[in-house]
């Protein structure tokens, strides 16, 4: 069969593969950015947790100088005044560091004659930059909020990409660079500066690379974003916790204000040589960001933006053409379930696939530093996994439907006549009269169709159906109509028919032969081996014509009816194939070969009645099956005799002749239960069924 072939009517699939071309497209223009950075949330966990310890540490070449609530409640006012800021920065000079920087937004005048002292440190200093805040809209650079000139001329600049009022949608996981202003004065990002101003070299952006004086630092996607590796921090002192950025390599802003020379030179080690950042770290300055470390502040973005350059970039994004070889994996993936008819394997494998790929990508990003877009392909495979299962849905209903229809109009010839001779019959009515019914359908039949295609199934049927029907009919039956792979017919009507029960068990007898050489036959086929049951009972049944003016069926109905469908589900309990009721049986008694099954009471019916397995026609019942016979009817009253031990024996006895005999085993299992736990005192010797079958 070729690809052509197996294509045909199949629309699903070239919609599953526009799904993943779409997926691709929307992948690389970064539609689902708000959740993909969520996913990286959860992914960062596991980097922290199994990623390289010396990638993932803190540096120790970014300390954070702070004020907290505890500094303001010492302090006594908010925010920090310029001119203590100015002593920091000159304290901060004085102890060697090789970068301060200040993020805090100097935008407007002093009130109280206080910034000729800060700009003085500035210029004291010499190495002092300012952050500013470049206002971006849906990812479009709009402008930068710098500082007053005053400050920004006796100092370097670099931008936050978060505007001062801006409502922050989504996680910070990463740092957008925008090369149309990298050329402006202040059109750098405020970690990028830092480092260069770190290491002497200007920034860079040259085939998506950032560099510094033409050294390599770390490798942006195609909107130039740099994902930020957050270090995994250590607990506190009391373990309750993660310890903050700040906390883990930073110093209070009342130490570096507050104490004499000789206790600063305690904090030496923290400062000379290296980026020191000066930010807040108290809830009332609302500077506090989600991110995939947790919810910290700004200053503590900063530090990590400036370690992830320091570290050189460790996580990317995957290339293009990678995302594209996972995309095609997945889509091949997809593709072949399309062709899987069992929805348990179809489903199973599609949902093995995702879970697979959601570990390879947890497993990229912690051990590799590579960003696998998650989102784009997962929503691809859950989109296709709907759109195969609709198809094969809509399929399936269809195929139902033309089955319903073809075998709706089998109808019994002495049927076809009747109507013939009289055409009153077409009217809407019935009558009450005695009649037999009979009841069939295939154990495990859904199961069994799974396995195959629409055309076996459908091959399957017609050649089950027409051996069943031809031997109804062969026998005057009239086939009231089938349901799936379940036959209903019935015996004594249209036309009177004195010995309809005989005829019944005379025709199921032969259906029951008949199977056991198209069970050999479908074997033969690699077909599974198929087992029929059967339900026959007799009594008083309306038969005529049901329906509305446009559409009739001439159909039996009543609590008879009913009966034999519940004894043809009654066969699953006894592990039998034909079972019969004691008033089909009083009407053939001469003519059939039983055994006795027990007495039952069925599901909806109060009444027990006594039921049996139709074997043949009479005295044609020998060998190793008579003996099972006789031997299953001395354990059956000596189960109704409470005698449970003596019923096991003979029960088992039954067994030993006849391994396969679905009644003796399940009266032995029945006996077991009862010497386990005996029945009631009270108990009737009935057989009560839980289901319907």
């Amino acid at each position: 069969m070729n690809v052509l072939t197996m294509m045909k009517g199949r629309f699903d699939l070239p919609l599953v593969f526009l799904i993943f071309v779409a997926a691709l497209f929307l992948e690389y223009e970064e539609a689902f950015t708000i959740i993909e950075d969520e996913t990286i949330s959860y992914r960062h966990l596991a980097r922290s947790d199994y990623g390289d310890p010396s990638i993932i540490a803190p540096s120790q070449d970014v300390t954070v100088v702070y004020t907290d609530e505890a500094f303001y409640e010492e302090y006594g006012v908010y925010p920090l005044r310029r001119v203590d800021l100015a002593t920091i920065i000159s304290r901060l000079g004085d102890m060697g560091a090789a970068v301060i920087g200040v993020d805090m937004l100097l935008d407007f005048n002093s009130a109280y004659n206080e910034d000729p002292t800060l700009i003085q440190a500035i210029e004291g200093a010499g190495n002092v930059l300012l952050v500013s805040q470049a206002v971006i809209e849906e990812g479009i650079y709009q402008e930068t909020n710098f500082a007053i000139p005053k400050f920004s001329n006796v100092a370097e600049s670099g931008y936050s990409n978060i505007s001062s009022n801006s409502q922050l949608a989504e996680t910070m996981v990463r740092l957008r660079i925008y090369p149309d202003i990298a050329d402006r004065d202040g059109g750098w990002p405020f970690a990028v500066k830092a480092l260069s101003m770190f290491s002497g070299e200007a920034p860079s952006i040259e085939d998506n690379q950032l560099m510094m004086g033409g050294r390599r630092i770390a490798e942006l996607d195609q909107n130039y974003d740099l994902y930020l590796d957050y270090p995994k921090l250590p607990k506190k002192l009391d373990g309750e916790g993660q310890r903050a950025r700040h906390e883990s390599v930073g110093i209070p802003a009342g130490d570096i204000l507050f104490l004499d020379e000789e206790e600063l030179e305690d904090y030496a080690w923290l400062v000379e040589d290296k980026i020191v950042l000066i930010g807040e770290v108290a809830e009332v300055a609302h500077d506090q960001f989600e991110t995939p470390a947790g919810n910290i502040f700004g200053v503590n973005i900063i530090a990590s933006e400036i370690e992830t350059l320091l570290k050189g970039g460790p996580l990317k994004a995957a290339s293009l053409g990678n995302e594209a070889l996972i995309a095609i994996a997945l889509l091949i993936l997809m593709m072949a379930t399309g062709f899987m008819a069992s929805p348990l394997l179809r489903n199973g494998l599609s949902a093995m696939g995702l879970v697979s790929f959601v570990v390879f990508s947890f497993w990229m990003y912690a051990q590799q530093g590579i960003v696998v877009s998650m989102v784009p392909n997962a929503f691809a495979v859950i989109l296709s996994v709907i759109l195969i299962n609709g198809r094969f849905y809509l399929n399936e209903m269809g195929q139902k439907a033309y089955i319903k229809d073809a075998f709706g109009q089998y109808l019994s010839p002495t049927v076809v006549a009747d109507l013939v001779k009289d055409p009153d019959k077409l009217t809407l009515g019935g009558e009450e009269r005695e009649m037999t019914a009979y009841f069939s359908d295939i154990a495990g039949f859904s199961t069994f169709s799974e396995g195959m295609t629409p055309t076996q199934l459908v091959e399957f049927l017609n050649e089950y159906l027409t051996e069943m029907c031809d031997l109804i009919i062969a026998s005057d039956g009239t086939i009231d109509k089938f349901e799936g792979d379940a036959i209903i017919a019935f015996w004594g009507a249209p036309i009177d028919q004195p010995f309809h029960a005989r005829q019944a068990c005379f025709a199921s007898i032969d259906m029951n032969k008949a199977l056991m050489n198209l069970r050999e036959h479908w074997m033969g086929q690699g077909l599974p081996k198929v087992s029929v049951r059967m339900g026959v009972n007799t009594g008083r049944m309306v038969v005529g014509n049901m329906g509305s003016s446009q559409r009739i069926n001439y159909t039996i109905m009543g609590d008879a009816v009913n009966l034999a469908a519940r004894l043809e589900g009654a066969n699953k309990a006894f592990g039998s194939d034909l079972m019969i009721s004691e008033a089909t049986y009083l009407q053939c008694a001469d003519d059939v070969d039983v055994r006795e099954l027990d007495i039952i009471r069925v599901v909806g019916k109060a009444e027990p009645i006594r039921v049996y397995q139709l074997l043949d026609r009479k005295n044609q019942t020998s060998g190793t099956l008579a003996d099972v016979v006789e031997r299953y009817g001395q354990g059956l009253k000596l189960i109704r005799d409470r005698n449970f031990v003596d019923a096991e024996a003979a029960f088992k006895t039954c067994v030993d002749l006849m391994p396969d005999d679905g009644p003796s085993k399940t009266h032995l299992a029945r006996v077991e239960d009862f010497l386990r736990t005996p029945p009631p005192a009270d108990w009737d010797g009935v057989m009560e069924l839980k289901e319907k079958g």
